[in-house]
């Protein structure tokens, strides 16, 4: 069946090219963007979406491939995360409309909660996906009640109630879903829906075990630790203790609560962004994009943070334009699904081609109008490009590192997998890495699935195959005034995942799985360079013959990144370089092979992707083993120095910076 496109609209505009205003560089000295620029880009994305919308509106249907949720649910998926993009546009607007948006959405939400239409969209009853989605509706008709909600009839009204009315049934992930039930409920009890307080007041409860320290949030109950603590645990809370209704469901007493914790977050977050724009590349979803500029806005628009209003705005403006400068919009005006440009190899099965807008979070900001600071002051630096920073978020186990002479952060990982302590899964690519950085991509498809690639330390079996950390034991974090450094034990672990058919949602791969040796490790780092200890344990069993080990570095994406090894008494090295970014590992103990892996088609940004290898062919029980892995534009100049010693029980490796200085840290 062919559908029409509606005709509706007074505005009914073609696609057109991406026409941003002129840059203004005293405003705006860092990115040159303003207001304008925004709204440009959120006006054009709009704009773009009307050829795709179906013949009664209920639907924006994309070109791409389906999601697990089928055809039907990604339509929607793609009218609901565009409707939040026009929300904040029209309510930042006051409800100016020349474009002509509001019809459009106005005349979706009622055919797509139209039982009787042959396109309408699939209830929370029939498919888990449309609890999502309908947070996203209610979100949207709280922020613009007086442009859509109040120019309902009394009966289009119950109609849009009774569709969501399901929403709050049945199952929900232990998760960020519940903040979606939260929203859809409380929007529900504003209006004089049905809604449960005891299953509300669950929910909060539920939400806040979530919570570690710091400002730091867990998605769930597992390890995983990314970018959801922002652009969900962050955002939601606020903007629901700010809605209709929420008062008498105890948001008063929480949204203090609430705001200290974004506080303490956007401290470490901004932190978590290069001087290039480009947030560090970790954990899943990251279709989203711009999405990361979520938490940012609400600082800026509750208050809750210590960061300026240039600073804020430096920091959403450079992701946003990052993302845009680097194809995250294709041609026609869409949201492509990958991370620059087109590779819808690197989406979770839960993601059609509608998933992607949900970066219309990152465009929050739009609901402050044109006269507020967060517009009106002056950019400021990032942290990277004040300083070389060096920071611990001790909730996940992280070391953070940025080098102001390259603008590249560092994210050192010794806490988080997505799994639980003593999980055997594989390791996932975008979680179970010991670093990430906004420079780098790991390789995220093909043989890393079951062979770890890139910032790995593993036994290696008869095949050459590594083994994997997940389910490690968290050890030490710290920071000595030199170097910071992180620590955990792998009971490490092979995993032939091929009979695995399950759904994609981040975490690693699960399969057969073979014991390997535990293995001691230890990151000690500053500035561009990490040194990194493993150890093979005595202690356990698990390794009784000598093993042999594999250390990698970083990976440098590109068409043809250059790579070389060195071999020698007087040293040897494996180095890979592309775009002016050097990757280089260093053995800093005896019996290394350096090399580089050169992997084809496995990354989102390069065609390419190499990766410094060492491979220790036979580390014996109880031998510490000890690389320098640098990461930086330019060559890495002096080496760091390192050597192990038995303190009482504990084995001890203690590192020697080119200046002289000195950091230990025991092997867990």
């Amino acid at each position: 069946m062919t559908l029409d496109r509606p005709t509706l609209d007074p505005v009914d505009l073609d696609p057109r090219a991406l026409e941003l205003p002129a840059e203004n560089r005293e405003l705006s000295p860092f990115t040159g963007w303003t207001r304008e620029h925004w709204a440009a880009i959120a006006d054009h994305l709009l704009l773009s979406l009307r050829p795709y919308f179906t013949a009664t509106g209920s639907r924006v249907v994309l070109p791409g491939k389906a999601s697990a949720s089928g055809e039907g649910s990604d339509g929607f998926e793609g009218f609901a995360r565009s409707l939040l993009l026009y929300a904040f546009r029209i309510a930042g607007e006051n409800g100016a409309d020349p474009l002509g948006f509001t019809s459009w959405y106005r005349r979706g939400l009622l055919a797509g909660t139209d039982p009787a239409n042959p396109e309408r969209w699939p209830t929370p009853r029939e498919k888990d996906q449309a609890k999502v989605e309908a947070a996203s509706v209610a979100l949207a008709l709280q922020l613009t009640r007086p442009w859509l909600w109040d120019t309902f009839s009394a009966g289009e009204k119950q109609q849009l109630v009774d569709w969501l009315a399901q929403s709050p049934e049945g199952w929900y992930p232990d998760n960020n879903w519940l903040w979606f039930r939260l929203t859809v409920e409380t929007f529900l009890a504003s209006v004089g829906g049905p809604y449960d307080v005891e299953r509300i007041t669950a929910d909060l409860a539920t939400i806040e075990s979530y919570y570690r320290a710091d400002g730091w949030y867990a998605d769930g109950r597992l390890r995983a630790f990314d970018y959801y603590c922002g652009w969900a645990m962050h955002v939601y809370p606020l903007l629901w203790a700010a809605s209709e209704g929420s008062a008498e469901l105890g948001a008063d007493a929480l949204e203090p609560v609430f705001r200290g914790r974004l506080t303490e977050f956007l401290d470490d977050y901004v932190h978590l962004i290069g001087a290039d724009g480009l947030p560090v590349f970790q954990g899943r979803s990251l279709i989203y994009r711009f999405a990361t500029a979520a938490p940012l806005w609400m600082g800026a628009m509750t208050g809750a943070t210590n960061l300026s209003p240039g600073a804020i705005r430096r920091a959403a403006s450079g992701v946003l334009k990052a993302f845009v400068e680097r194809g995250a919009i294709s041609a026609e005006g869409l949201l492509t699904m990958g991370y620059f440009g087109e590779w819808p190899a690197m989406a979770q099965n839960y993601s059609g081609p509608g998933s992607p807008y949900w970066a219309s979070k990152g465009m929050l900001g739009l609901l402050l109008p044109v006269e507020h600071p967060v517009w009106q002051s002056v950019e400021e630096p990032l942290p990277v490009e004040a300083s070389d920073t060096r920071r611990l978020i001790r909730p996940a186990g992280w070391i953070v590192s940025g080098t102001a002479s390259d603008g590249v952060v560092r994210l050192f990982n010794h806490g988080a997998d997505h799994a639980a302590k003593d999980d055997a899964a594989g390791d996932s690519p975008i979680y179970a890495r010991y670093g990430y950085s906004n420079a780098t991509v790991p390789p995220l498809i093909g043989a890393t699935i079951d062979d770890p690639v890139d910032n790995s330390a593993g036994a290696l079996d008869e095949q050459g195959r590594s083994t994997h950390r997940t389910g490690f034991d968290r050890g030490l974090i710290g920071d000595d005034g030199v170097a910071a450094y992180a620590s955990s034990v792998t009971h490490s672990h092979w995993v032939d995942s091929s009979g695995d058919t399950g759904p994609d949602h981040g975490s690693g791969r699960s399969g057969v799985v073979t014991d390997g040796p535990t293995l001691q490790t230890a990151s000690v780092v500053r500035g561009a360079w990490e040194v990194r200890a493993v150890r093979v344990s005595d202690a356990d069993g698990r390794a009784s013959s000598p093993v042999p080990l594999r250390i990698s570095g970083w990976p440098l994406s590109g068409d043809e990144p250059r790579e070389s090894s060195e071999h020698g008494a007087d040293g040897s090295a494996a180095r890979a370089e592309s775009h002016g970014l050097m990757a280089e590992l260093v053995p800093l103990t005896p019996g290394a092979t350096p090399s580089v892996h050169v992997e084809d088609g496995a990354s989102p940004i390069g065609a390419r992707v190499a990766v410094p290898w060492l491979v220790f062919e036979a580390a014996q029980p109880g031998e510490t083993v000890i690389a320098a892995s640098y990461l930086g534009r330019g060559p890495a100049g002096a080496t760091p120095t390192a050597r192990t010693f038995t303190a009482g029980t504990m084995t001890e490796f203690e590192v020697t910076w080119p200046d002289g200085t000195r950091t230990a840290v025991a092997l867990p």
